[in-house]
């Protein structure tokens, strides 16, 4: 019997496929930096030294210029081309990835992750863009279930393999090697980015100009909620006259309300269309996963710190104790990105739900099993954090775009990522400053491995009331949503 699909068909079914797989591989590059770096700092202050602040502006730094470079960039993309904003994207992060593996100094470093991560947030929109002009329906579900089980992959997998290239170049070149392995990933993607992506997108029929002064209130507002929480690091000497750049955020804030509602009413298109925050299900999928992020990039590096610098764990072992995790939200992804349709923000409370169990397990190993022992408990129980994380990130950011028109994929994705980076850079303010505001308050206590354990059960107690806060707003949607359809006449 003769095949009944046409050839056409066929070969575009197969270049969309992959186009994906493209997309999700440079996602998964950039994800990687976000948490490869976490083991590799203790090697960085031996190699180019620096203190507690200039450590978590290299990973701070990266999630700021990130979320500055986000919505911008989206609507760019939105507007003329995703597939040229993905390769100027890609073609600045490979180029910052030289510059951070060359780096002489720890400022040279700082500034070459701020440029990376500039890069890092012009190309993030394009993939989620492009993901939501690829496929819709339930193929959409399918593929940000894979899309989330990838993420997950390389969120957890970047401490392992950050401290595998300590291991092999050692304290002053292994962190080196984790920037130097992006530029022959970042030359291939770029390879086949150039003839697989499509070249054709839809566009909005009204106004497209691009709006520079919201563009720049935003950024301004952007800056001052995250530069203050990035400059937090738990030590003594924190400058307190850094909560006044909140003042900023929120005179900038107001401002960028206000201009964008009258760029709107003059016919133009605005930055954001405030109109999509009406919609429930994308609202409170931006707050999930504000919260969320909040608590886990920063959890895997509390966990990293307290094995390596409290119970003296090598890097690479260290890095390895994650892999339950990627493993298990890797599986999660996959599945709950198929049942998200049936199971809806139920499945992403249950996450979130499993999430908290898991938190308490690896707190309760860190804490009560020995030195030799608590790494490999603490591995079994971030199984547990894992599935239940892959149940939160591919079903919510499915959820969260459904109801969004694929003209607006861009800056829709943006402005979720931008809630992550936020979220990020409060977390990390939040998570270890606080692990290290403790170390610093029981500097004098003679029993180091219990001064670091009391730093980690304070931090874990604030990352578990974050993802809380993220429970709640699923709850929130789930229930406002059941009473939606209650209020519905009877067919």
């Amino acid at each position: 019997m003769p095949n009944s699909t046409p050839p056409s068909s066929e070969h575009d079914d197969r270049l969309k496929r992959q186009a994906f797989w493209v997309c999700v591989g440079v996602a998964a590059l950039t994800i990687l930096d976000l948490s490869k770096i976490n083991v590799g700092l203790p090697a960085i202050e031996e190699s180019l030294g620096g203190g507690t602040t200039e450590l978590q502006l290299i990973v701070a730094g990266y999630a700021l210029a990130f979320g500055l470079a986000l919505v911008p960039s989206g609507r760019l993309g939105d507007i003329h081309s995703r597939r040229l904003m993905f390769i100027v994207g890609l073609s600045s992060f490979t180029v910052a990835s030289i510059l951070c593996a060359l780096a002489p100094t720890i400022e040279f470093l700082i500034v070459a992750r701020i440029a990376q991560g500039i890069a890092a947030g012009i190309q993030m929109p394009q993939v989620l863009g492009l993901i939501q002009q690829l496929y819709q329906g339930a193929a959409r579900g399918r593929a940000f279930g894979l899309f989330g089980a990838v993420i997950g992959i390389s969120t957890a997998f970047g401490p392992t393999l950050g401290g595998l290239l300590i291991a092999v170049g050692g304290p002053d070149n292994g962190w080196r090697l984790s920037f130097w392995m992006n530029v022959p990933l970042g030359l291939l993607a770029l390879f086949f980015a150039m003839r697989v992506l499509p070249k054709r997108q839809s566009h909005a029929r009204e106004q497209t100009g691009l709006d520079l002064v919201g563009i720049l209130l935003l950024g301004i507002a952007t800056l001052g909620l995250m530069l203050p929480f990035v400059l937090t690091t738990g030590s003594p000497t924190d400058d307190p006259n850094r909560w006044f750049w909140l003042i900023v955020f929120g005179l900038s804030g107001a401002a960028f309300f206000w201009w964008e509602r009258r760029y709107q009413q003059l016919g133009k298109s605005p930055v954001i269309d405030f109109s999509l925050f009406r919609t429930a299900s994308y609202r409170n999928g931006i707050l999930i996963s504000t919260a969320y992020f909040a608590a886990i990039p920063p959890y895997f590096l509390l966990v990293t710190l307290f094995l390596q610098q409290g119970l003296g764990l090598e890097p690479v072992f260290a890095g390895m104790v994650s892999i339950s995790f990627a493993l298990a939200s890797a599986v999660m992804s996959w599945i709950g990105g198929r049942l998200v349709f049936r199971w809806g923000r139920q499945l992403v409370a249950l996450g979130l739900v499993t999430v908290m169990i898991g938190f308490v397990l690896v707190l309760l190993a860190g804490l009560f099993a020995s030195v030799d022992q608590a790494p490999w408990l603490i591995a079994a129980a971030m199984t547990m954090t894992g599935a239940g994380g892959g149940l939160v990130i591919s079903p919510n950011q499915t959820l969260t775009l459904t109801e969004v028109p694929v003209t607006q994929g861009g800056v829709a994705g943006s402005m979720a990522q931008v809630g992550q980076r936020v979220g990020t850079a409060i977390g990390v303010a939040a998570i270890i400053s606080t692990f290290y505001a403790t170390l610093y308050a029981e500097a004098s206590q003679p029993d180091r491995v219990q001064v670091f354990r009391d730093g980690f059960l304070n931090g874990i107690l604030v990352a578990l009331a974050l993802v809380a806060i993220a429970l709640v707003f699923a709850l929130v949607d789930l229930f406002g949503r059941r009473t939606e359809t209650s209020a519905l006449p009877n067919a």
